[in-house]
């Protein structure tokens, strides 16, 4: 039986990152956890963010995940050696993975208020490329923004020149989208942007350093390694929030293009969720 890959986020972000691991390994069942009750999480305590890291990554652990993806960049951030201590199986990051394959010296962050505060970013980048300038940028109003629908909204373009204008001034050629809402912006930033600044999705470094991984816990790498995504069995991947199921599934279809089947769970319940 092939293992079970947890992913866990905030909300909807997560689901870029669920949908890059399902275009890679088809074949592997997914369990993905919006923890809905407490979106955001990118304006929230770093003694919040620990606890709840703490409380999620248990909840998984008890529905047999073989394998964990902190698809939050923000827990990632400020709780990954939380989730590795407590998980009791691999546990992969965002910002270790896409830090490594980073290939300039002018960077810039776009990331929620608290990953910005934590200069993670930094940090994982300077361990890579101890000469590149990193500039990280919070970004307040994203999220809500996002979660509700408004990806079209007036003041999402406004803000998002807001949060781009010290990244521009700093000249920098990259920029990481920082959290795993912030892909669907792509359209609204790249319109914002000079043609030759790249943006840099993490879920997509996250999710091809997935595929050694499952490899070595004894997965069929050949099986996987295909030249064409193909798309994920819907019926092998299950979708948890623990918030209303109803919202979180009509706005899910817009990400996935299908409506999944969601059901409300509670963290501190030990019953199997599915």
């Amino acid at each position: 039986m092939s293992l079970l890959v947890g992913l866990f986020d905030s909300g909807l972000g997560g689901l870029t990152v669920l949908r890059q691991v399902q275009a890679l390994y088809p074949h592997s069942p997914c369990l993905y956890l919006g923890d809905t009750a407490r979106v955001p999480y990118g304006q929230r305590t770093t003694e919040d963010i620990r606890a709840i890291a703490s409380e999620v990554v248990h909840w998984l652990r008890l529905q047999g995940v073989g394998v964990m993806v902190m698809a939050c960049n923000t827990s990632n951030a400020l709780a990954l050696d939380v989730a590795v201590a407590e998980a009791g199986v691999p546990v992969v990051g965002l910002i270790d993975s896409v830090a490594s394959g980073i290939n300039s010296d002018r960077i810039g962050i776009l990331a929620t208020p608290a990953t910005a505060a934590s200069g993670a970013y930094r940090r994982a980048i300077h361990a890579c490329r101890p000469s590149a300038s990193v500039t990280e940028i919070g970004c307040p109003a994203f999220v809500p923004l996002i979660e509700a629908g408004e990806r079209e909204a007036p003041e999402l373009r406004r803000a998002a020149r807001e949060y781009l204008a010290p990244l521009l001034e700093a000249c920098v050629d990259t920029i990481v989208l920082g959290c795993t809402h912030y892909p669907l912006l792509r359209p609204l930033l790249a319109d914002l942007l000079p043609p030759d600044v790249q943006l840099v999705d993490p879920a997509v470094a996250a999710a091809q350093r997935l595929g050694p991984l499952l490899a070595s816990l004894g997965e069929s790498p050949e099986a996987e390694r295909i030249a064409e995504p193909r798309p994920a069995d819907p019926l092998r991947t299950f979708y948890c929030v623990t918030g209303e199921a109803e919202p979180f599934a009509k706005a899910a279809t817009a990400w996935l293009g299908r409506r999944p089947n969601v059901r409300t769970v509670s963290l501190q319940s030990p019953a199997r969720a599915f």
